[in-house]
């Protein structure tokens, strides 16, 4: 409970710092695209400055997820395997129980015996 609460307190913090700085840096930013002729670009945008910002942190949160998705593809793979492996044993476990219950024999007509006359142990 107290690391949710501590968490919405950052990210009330973080908006409101983000909203601060997209109302204070508004003004027009030109981002030229053309290393060539930069004073008559063939490409330009011009956008809000914070707005890039944004992008970045768009892109930037993009980048990581991708970036940890690929890190941890050999412990996806092994519980991928792990998975048909436990899958592979179930049916082996229910094949050997449905064997065993049309197949064996009726131990109710065997004797049982309650006493043995020799010590296991070999001692008399």
């Amino acid at each position: 409970m107290i690391a949710r609460v501590l968490g919405l307190l950052c990210g009330f913090v973080a908006a409101v710092l983000l909203v601060t700085l997209a109302v204070i840096n508004r003004h027009g930013v030109r981002l030229v695209l053309d290393p060539f002729n930069p004073q008559d670009p063939v490409l330009a945008i011009d956008l809000p400055f914070y707005s890039y910002w944004f992008a970045m942190l768009i892109v930037g949160v993009m980048v990581g997820g991708f970036a940890t998705w690929m890190s941890q593809g050999k412990w996806r793979r092994i519980a991928r395997n792990r998975t048909q492996e436990a899958a592979r044993w179930r049916g082996e476990a229910d094949r050997a129980n449905q064997t065993e219950q049309l197949g064996a024999p009726n131990h109710g007509d065997i004797p049982q015996a309650h006493h043995c006359a020799v010590d296991p142990r070999g001692a008399r």
